[in-house]
């Protein structure tokens, strides 16, 4: 269900153009997208289009977010950044008539501030007024949301779900982001935590695993990459037999920006035949397609995408294939007839990109209503 991609020229774009913003907790994003939602290739000072090392388009700005020096420095940056993207773009900056932002942590969206975002850690981010602080800095009206929320109406507009009328994304990384799509809708909620389906209780017994939030039984807790590595070192001390441990040595011998992650090292061992890897990835699956049911009896939508760093390499890989369709093996057995049946469980398709590419159509959302 995958969708081709076609980055543009701007001259060749449909105005207006807007501009997409994804805050992480080690860098930021930044990119131009036109009307349809095809993202404008970027250009040098001389004109020519932008390529990276491998010659292909370069369509985003990405710059360090460093935390630490709090976050009037970050939004300051950040802005600097839409007006360096407009600019490279090839658009004039009256062409954009607005910025989206999709953030990381707690948030209130109709007041435009940060809650309590816990992967930045830094002065002033707790209560931050973002939306608003990055619009001055950038010129422009800023629409806020949820970052997860910002890659599901990405791929609900441009990428695997464009199809679908209603869609769940969720993003299996150090926690399970969600985003809830419905009639072009991102479903938020009262209080700015809608959408927040890592925490949905998969298990209720008296010793359930304990979530990052510290209450027990969350999807999380079971089905993150921290779950999964947690797991993994459970397993190896109770003695279960494994080439992880030796793989695991060997990477904590290189240099730190060398290193593999356990999930990597997992998905490696388990295509190479490892018994415990190969275990833990099908768990990981069973527990998502747990968690994917109960999103699919109370929300009843088109389709449930899986995106982020740990699909196990999705459609490109026999092992992601695999992770997939145990994932819908135990939708099929967990979930109503008719659910079942019709709804589309597949990989999300835009990777990284998903965040800005929705941020920026969230903007246009918001401008639409103005019209």
């Amino acid at each position: 269900m995958t969708h081709q991609r076609e980055p543009i020229p701007a001259k060749d774009g449909q105005a207006p153009f807007f501009a997409g913003v994804d805050l992480g907790g080690t860098n930021i994003k930044v990119g131009v997208v036109d009307d349809l939602g095809r993202e404008i290739i970027l250009v040098d000072d001389q004109g020519r289009p932008m390529v990276d090392e491998e010659g292909a388009p370069v369509l985003k700005l990405s710059v360090p977010t460093e935390v630490e020096k709090g976050a009037e420095d970050a939004t300051r940056r950040m802005g600097e950044a839409v007006r360096r993207a407009i600019q490279a773009a090839g658009i004039d900056h009256s062409s954009v008539p607005r910025v989206g932002l999709g953030s990381p942590g707690t948030m209130d969206i109709p007041a435009g501030k940060l809650i309590d975002p816990v992967n930045l850690l830094g002065p002033g981010w707790k209560g931050f007024p973002i939306r608003d602080r990055l619009s001055e800095h950038c010129g422009k009206p800023v629409a806020f949301a949820n970052d997860a929320a910002a890659a599901a109406y990405g791929e609900f507009w441009v990428g695997s779900g464009q199809d679908f009328h209603s869609m769940v994304l969720l993003t299996l990384g150090t926690g399970i982001g969600c985003g809830i799509i419905v009639g072009g809708v991102s479903i938020d909620g009262e209080n700015s935590h809608g959408a927040e389906c890592g925490h949905i209780i998969i298990d209720c017994s008296e010793n359930a695993r304990l979530c990052g939030c510290g209450q027990p039984g969350h999807l999380e807790a079971y089905a993150s990459a921290t779950a999964v590595i947690k797991r993994t070192q459970e397993a190896l001390n109770a003695g279960r037999t494994s080439a992880l441990p030796e793989r695991i040595k060997q990477e904590e011998e290189k240099p730190e920006k060398q290193r593999k992650g356990i999930p990597e090292l997992i998905a490696e061992e388990a295509e190479a035949g490892d018994e415990l890897s190969l275990e833990l990835v099908m768990e990981t699956a069973r527990y998502l397609g747990i968690g994917v049911v109960s999103l699919m009896h109370t929300i009843d939508p088109n389709g449930v995408l899986l995106g982020g760093a740990m699909t196990f390499g999705g459609h490109e890989r026999e092992l992601g294939q695999r992770f997939l369709a145990r994932i819908q093996e135990e939708v099929q057995r967990r979930a109503f007839p008719v659910l079942a049946e019709r709804t589309a469980i597949d990989f999300a398709s835009l990777g990284g990109d998903a965040g800005y590419i929705g941020a920026a159509g969230i903007a246009r959302a918001e401008h639409l209503k103005t019209q």
